[in-house]
């Protein structure tokens, strides 16, 4: 199965480029005279880092797919664990035991031979500092992408702007799900909140728009409304559990146009999505993330959601040395997240077994604490020193007087345990989820 499909395309928004297959065959060619190891490839949102992405996977040259503006330490801290034989995408000085040829960095002494299923490695979801990278094989991305494209019903017809990072999960299957099944792709920068994205949705004639849940309360905010753009019929949303509320909002929005509203759950380590809720079951399993994608399983043990497939990761790796690792897990994930299924196998989730926080001693669910402020916007959620810290976006000194006294009776402990501050703006990663550990910061 080749992931880029003879009618698929991929163009710039901004410049107006587009891939060439040719780009792409040059790519694997250089790819193919490297010794052994695997390549970093700092990705930003433009059609030569798809086609160094692409040429990779062509070559069979394991590649991880990095944010082109990681700090210089965070970078160099990951080539010196994982050895990667060449580094792309550079523009600075290359470290000790490294050489610089125009754009990247090449190592002067042999690198680990990697385990010859591995074709892609991104980074855990949310991560920084010092992430371990979720190693996949080709068969994890193929297989994932069909998937996708057969649970969304992409055609290649279909037209998605890129709305999330290259280098995260989400927006690496969106690019992927469509290249597979012939569709296009257009490379927008800007984002949703500008209109230079919304001036492309409409020049470009979109039909699809992927998005977390932070953007859509972005969208809510805008006053989005699909009947503005009339070649735009799709939703999707995956990268966190969207406001149930949010949920049937946007549906009603969409259906009011004859379009659809897709809510998915996936993780960096099923290498995309594991589960889709197909858009007339939203009214009547509101809150589900949905059914198993073709070719996955799901079931529950002792609460924790577990996901059989073949798009479930090779395993981690810390080091170079499990670059060589072969597959540790056998298809079958332990998420880390709390949930059910109903009669109909329909996947409603709960929380994170690690999202816990303590109260006086009193174990606090941090994803409850947030779905019960959901009311009052946007609500993060952290803990430390037996004390919970709230933090609610834009909220004024008697909004945090009130919340706090909400969630005192929610929990049924003492105000003097709860932290509530309002904030300008929750800091958020490049993916758009809240990023929690610069939250711990505040603390």
């Amino acid at each position: 199965m080749n992931l880029l499909h003879h009618g698929a395309r991929v163009l710039d928004a901004a410049t107006g480029a587009v891939l060439r297959r040719s780009h792409v065959d040059a790519v694997a060619a250089g790819f193919e005279k490297l010794p052994p190891g695997v390549v970093f490839a700092l990705t930003p949102t433009e059609v030569g880092a798809v086609a160094r992405y692409l040429g990779a996977l062509v070559a069979r040259r394991p590649v991880a797919l990095l944010d082109p503006d990681l700090d210089r330490a965070v970078l160099l801290a990951l080539i010196e664990r994982f050895e990667p034989v060449q580094v792309t995408g550079v523009t600075s000085a290359p470290p000790d035991g490294y050489r610089a040829e125009d754009d990247t960095w090449i190592r002067e002494s042999p690198a680990v031979e990697p385990h010859p299923e591995l074709a892609l490695l991104l980074t855990t979801s949310g991560s920084t500092g010092n992430p371990k990278l979720v190693r996949l094989s080709r068969t994890a991305v193929l297989t994932n992408a069909a998937a996708i494209g057969e649970s969304l019903g992409i055609t290649a017809d279909d037209i998605a702007p890129t709305t999330l990072p290259l280098f995260y999960t989400y927006g690496l299957s969106v690019l992927n799900s469509h290249l597979l099944r012939g569709a296009t792709v257009v490379l927008e920068r800007s984002g949703i909140l500008q209109r230079d994205f919304w001036r492309a949705v409409g020049r470009h004639g979109v039909t699809s728009l992927a998005a977390v849940p932070y953007q859509y309360e972005m969208l809510r905010r805008l006053r989005f409304d699909p009947a503005a753009h009339p070649s735009l019929r799709t939703l999707t949303q995956a990268g966190g559990r969207l406001r149930p509320e949010l949920v049937e909002d946007f549906a009603q929005r969409m259906a009011a146009v004859d379009g659809r509203l897709f809510v998915m759950y996936g993780q960096t380590e099923a290498t995309a999505r594991m589960t889709v809720l197909p858009p007339d079951r939203i009214k009547d399993k509101l809150g589900s993330a949905g059914l198993p994608i073709p070719g996955g399983y799901i079931s529950i043990a002792d609460g924790e959601v577990v996901y059989t497939g073949m798009n479930v990761m090779m395993g981690y790796a810390e080091s170079a040395a499990d670059l060589a690792r072969g597959d540790d897990l056998g298809g079958v994930l332990r998420t880390g997240d709390l949930g059910h299924l109903d009669d109909e196998g329909f996947l409603f989730l709960t929380g994170r077994l690690k999202r816990i926080g303590k109260v006086f001693g009193v174990r606090v669910n941090l994803d409850d604490v947030e779905r019960s402020l959901a009311a009052h916007g946007t609500v993060a959620a952290v803990a430390g020193d037996d004390k919970l810290h709230v933090f609610v976006e834009g909220a004024d000194a008697e909004l945090t007087r009130s919340v706090r006294e909400e969630l005192a009776v929610f929990l049924g402990t003492h105000f003097s345990g709860l932290d509530v501050r309002g904030i300008d703006a929750l800091p958020l990663l490049p993916t758009g989820k809240i990023d929690y550990r610069s939250l711990e910061a505040f603390r």
